[in-house]
């Protein structure tokens, strides 16, 4: 009594040593002792007598139960299960649809309660979780049920046979022997596998069924139980006692590794916890237990043979080996598929083995990993994120994960462990935690101009919808970087192992780095690095509907450089792409930070307004952008260049966003058209112009392919004598029933570049007009002005002269007029084509003389022979003094330099006198004849230039000499374009 006493302390107070299972499993040893203890206590009250009874008696009932609390403690002890709740949530953790409970939440107290309240509530639920257990089991039955016929026949019989006790009553003394020897054959397979565990207990247990078993014959016989039985009685209960402290006394010898291999057991277990806190037994070798209740059988079973031939009457013989036999059959039977077993398990591991020098060449990283995340295995390509190989064994792999990409790995996760959780009955998968309920990754980025295609938690999704366990996540190395990975999980199962998870990785970090280039070139400019055309296109779309919707507004506004073609021809292009750069800093300064800047191509820029308080509060950005541009001169190449910009706002309505941005151009037009360096606010009309000037534009190329234009021609006279001697050739069209004004369409003409063929075409027919009036020895001249698109025109002279040779004009006959301006903005060419001009004969004319400031001594380098004054100088004369002396000093000029000088917009008697008396050779204008057809001219011409119609006053040509020969209608209109688009006051159109 007093070492079962002892063992109960020792076993109690080694049990606080420990904890978790380890802990659990001594202190159902202790109350085996203390069942031991109560039973003997129980027994020396009864003076040790043996219970007649054919019922067990009170000292039997103590001692039954203190082997079924050892053999549970064995069963804990060999399989360390941890406490609900104690182990730490795990990133692969998937709660089953039946417990829906955040990974991260511990359990609650009374689940914690409920699975510690005793082990034989924790032994079934974990027989039901695996189905490995049941071979166990049925290891355990075959082995105790061996035991029991090799300990009857050996031993039992033959005392039951020479004692006279009933057999109900010696089956009662032989119910504690035999009790412990089903339990030693039950243990036999736990023992095989976790012996460095339970080998100490597992001994006592053995001692003390020897004990019982020596005890026999005592209790049969009525006596008191004998030496051997009460020394191994005594032994037990030390071995029980010694069990807890045998770290303690290996630590003592020097011999730390059973310590460390306790430890280690139990940090396992706590790892490794499932879905409860409980993670299944680690299942008895299969081969072990098998080969051992084999072995046991194959015993048995010759016993059983050798006892019946040796008392079995000679009709049993034969039944006797025929049965015997066919159990020594069977049991040579299940050796043989244990080695076969054996053979596949060792062929199973050289696979994994194979699979793992695989994984140690390929440049892919491999992770093998438990079912909560926990790392067993890596690859040495870790090392190309730093990490040392070992480093990443032991730590949960949603550790390096990025955590916006822990959506995506764990659905990855679901879907390698849907075959685990088909196999274990959809929903009894020890381990694995599903999910709770409503836990999404997160939200994937929308903005393209955060350059970036970012793995998020959308990836989720498609993994989902893939089924194949595949996610991509970011990883982070060892020196704090992220990585991009492309993951694949596999369920990876090894004999005699508990199932684990095999992931692949490849690191995809260039190819992202790359698809991130990509789209940031794609949606940016390369020059200034803001966001370009594609992008503002693809923003617009959400932000303008937003702010047509909302309580504020959205607009667009277009900016455009004025004169920056000049600037690229001035300083060269390099410099013109500074000047672009320092104009999207300017811009990025001024607009705020939460609205987009673009540059929309070109010289033009784009800013999208999508939350302002109000329109004007867009306008006056737009007029602060206009000013920040004309502000400050532009510093490139050494130079300080000065800008304007025109710019266009559109204010978001109900309209599709592409009309919005439209129209922010539209506007920008408008401003520019106007003479830019302005802020324009689209309105209906403007687009509604554009749209009648592109339908203009479009009739009047197909009037000059089918040539339904015509030519009017205003006479020049002589003044002196009233002889015409040359006609201005002016177009004119009619567009149906309605004649368009020549300031309308030739205007259209110069922007959408048709005035080149269209004034090919005047030049073509004027000079067979004048080669027609030529042959009828008439000496009349024609003039046609000229557009500085068709004189800059490459080919231009050769046209001039094809023109010339096919009418058969002769140059002289022939004068083109050049407007002053176009003499002044671009001279230094003009001046070279007008001597190209003068090469072949044709005479040169200056139009509208005075108003381009072209100074007079400008003139003696030009490679003119006519200057034609200006109408808005002869309107004045007679009346204003200043118009008078300037005229003067015109006609003066030109008479010195040996030009003709032409007056044009005569209109008054008092204009011919004083141009007269100036001595002014040559005038046109309404006085002298209206713009007219062709036969009117010559009409004109006929009549000897108007001189019978002169005055008594001395000749004066009247308006008489207009009349309407030939001229067809007359025009309201005092202002009337030529061929170059410039208005020419006083000449109607008709």
């Amino acid at each position: 009594m007093l070492a079962a006493a002892g063992a109960v302390i020792a076993l109690w107070a080694g049990a606080r040593r420990h904890s978790g299972p380890v802990a659990r499993g001594y202190r159902w040893l202790g109350g085996a002792a203390l069942f031991w203890f109560a039973g003997l206590i129980v027994d020396s009250v009864l003076a040790g007598t043996v219970n007649s009874s054919p019922t067990p008696g009170l000292a039997d009932v103590a001692p039954l139960l203190a082997l079924a609390a050892a053999a549970t403690g064995i069963m804990v002890l060999a399989s360390p299960w941890p406490l609900a709740g104690t182990a730490p949530a795990r990133p692969f953790s998937v709660q089953s649809p039946g417990s829906l409970q955040s990974a991260a939440s511990p359990a609650s107290p009374a689940s914690a309660a409920a699975a510690s309240s005793s082990a034989a509530a924790e032994l079934p639920a974990a027989a039901g979780t695996s189905g490995s257990v049941l071979p166990g089991l049925a290891d355990g039955y075959v082995m105790a049920v061996s035991l029991l016929v090799i300990g009857w026949v050996v031993a039992f019989s033959g005392e039951f046979h020479r004692s006279d006790e009933r057999p109900a009553t010696f089956l009662l003394d032989l119910l504690h022997p035999l009790a412990d020897l089903a339990v030693l054959g039950a243990l036999l397979p736990v023992l095989a596998v976790a012996w460095s565990r339970v080998l100490v207990p597992y001994l006592a247990l053995l001692v003390l069924t020897i004990a019982d078993c020596l005890g026999v014959g005592a209790r049969m016989s009525g006596g008191h139980p004998g030496i051997l039985e009460q020394l191994a009685l005594v032994v037990a209960a030390c071995l029980l006692a010694v069990s807890p402290w045998m770290s303690a006394i290996a630590a003592r010898l020097d011999l730390p590794q059973r310590r460390r291999e306790e430890d280690q057991a139990a940090e396992r277990a706590e790892r490794s916890a499932g879905p409860f806190g409980v993670r299944n037994a680690p299942v008895p070798s299969a081969g072990a237990a098998t080969v051992i209740a084999a072995v046991a059988v194959l015993v048995a079973a010759i016993v059983v043979i050798v006892s019946g031939l040796a008392s079995a009457p000679a009709s049993g013989v034969a039944l006797v080996i025929a049965g015997g036999a066919a159990v020594l059959v069977v049991a040579v039977r299940i050796l043989m598929l244990v080695r076969e077993n054996a053979v596949t398990v060792r062929m199973w591991r050289e696979s994994s083995d194979s699979l793992r020098d695989l994984a140690d060449r390929t440049s892919d990283m491999v992770l093998i990993c438990d079912l909560d995340g926990t790392i067993s295995y890596a690859s040495p390509s870790v090392a190309s994120f730093s990490y040392p190989q070992d480093a990443l064994v032991g730590k949960g792999l949603m550790e390096f994960v990025h955590p916006e990409d822990v959506g995506a790995a764990r659905t990855a996760v679901e879907e390698a462990l849907g075959g685990l959780a088909e196999d274990a009955d959809a929903d009894a998968v020890p381990g694995v935690r599903h999910a709770p309920a409503g836990t999404a990754p997160p939200p994937a980025e929308s903005r393209v101009q955060g350059g970036a295609t970012q793995a998020t938690g959308a990836q989720a999704t498609r993994a989902q919808a893939a089924g194949t366990g595949r996610f991509s996540c970011r990883v982070r190395a060892a020196d704090g970087t992220w990585r991009h990975l492309e993951c694949a999980v596999l369920l990876y199962r090894v004999p005699g192992e508990p199932p684990q998870l095999l992931v692949t990785a490849r690191d995809v970090s260039d190819q992202v780095a790359l698809r991130q280039q990509v789209a940031h070139l794609t949606f940016h400019d390369g020059l200034t690095g803001l966001p370009n055309r594609a992008y503002v296109e693809e923003r617009a779309r959400e932000a303008l509907a937003q702010g047509a919707s909302g309580s504020g507004r959205a607009g667009v506004i277009f900016l455009d450089l004025d004169g920056f073609t000049a600037v690229n021809d001035l300083v060269g292009h390099g410099a013109g792409d500074l000047v672009l750069a320092q104009t999207a800093r300017r811009l990025r300064a001024v607009v705020p930070a939460q609205d987009t800047v673009a540059r929309w191509g070109g010289d033009e820029f784009a800013v999208l307004m999508e939350h302002a308080a109000s329109g004007p509060e867009i306008v006056e950005l737009a007029e602060r952008l206009a000013s920040t541009i004309a502000g400050e001169p532009f510093r490139v190449a050494d130079r300080e260049i000065g800008m304007t910009a025109s710019v266009g706002v559109a204010l978001a309505d109900e309209s599709p966003h592409g009309l919005v941005l439209r129209n922010a151009d539209v506007a920008m037009a408008r401003a520019k058209d106007t003479g830019g360096g302005r802020v324009e606010v689209y309105a209906a009309h403007m687009h509604e112009d554009v749209v009648r000037r592109l339908d203009l534009a479009s009739d009047l190329q197909r009037a000059i392919a089918r040539e339904e234009l015509t030519l009017q021609y205003q006479p020049i006279v002589e003044l002196a004598t009233s002889r015409v001697t040359g006609a201005e050739a002016l177009i004119r069209w009619w567009r149906g029933d309605e004649m368009v004004s020549p300031r309308a369409f030739l205007a259209v003409a110069e922007d959408s570049g048709l005035i080149v063929p269209l004034g090919e075409w005047v030049l073509r027919q004027a000079c067979a007009q004048g080669a027609a009036w030529r042959a009828s020895s008439w000496d009349v001249g024609v003039s046609v002005n000229l557009s500085l698109r068709q004189l800059n025109a490459p080919q231009f002279p050769a046209q001039v002269a094809a023109a010339l040779a096919e009418s058969g004009l002769q140059p002289a006959a022939l004068t083109i007029e050049v407007g002053e301006r176009m003499l002044v903005e671009d001279g230094g060419l003009i001046v070279d084509r007008l001597v190209e001009l003068r090469d072949l004969g044709v005479r040169l004319a200056i139009d509208d003389f005075g108003t381009g400031y072209a100074s007079l001594a400008h003139l003696r380098q030009l490679p003119v022979d006519i200057i034609k004054i200006d109408p808005s100088f002869v309107s004045g004369l007679g009346q204003d003094p200043v118009l008078t002396m300037l005229t003067r000093t015109i006609v003066q000029v030109g008479r010195d330099l040996g030009m003709q000088v032409v007056a044009e917009g005569i209109d008054h008697p008092r204009q011919l006198a004083e141009l007269r008396e100036m001595g002014c050779g040559y005038g046109q204008g309404f006085l002298v004849a209206r713009p007219m057809a062709a036969p009117g001219v010559e009409a004109l011409i006929r009549t000897g230039g108007g001189s019978a119609a002169a005055t008594a006053g001395g000749g004066d040509l009247t308006a008489d000499l207009t009349g309407e020969v030939g001229g067809g209608p007359a025009a309201s209109d005092p202002a009337v374009p030529d061929v170059s688009g410039a208005a020419k006051p006083g000449v109607p159109a008709a």
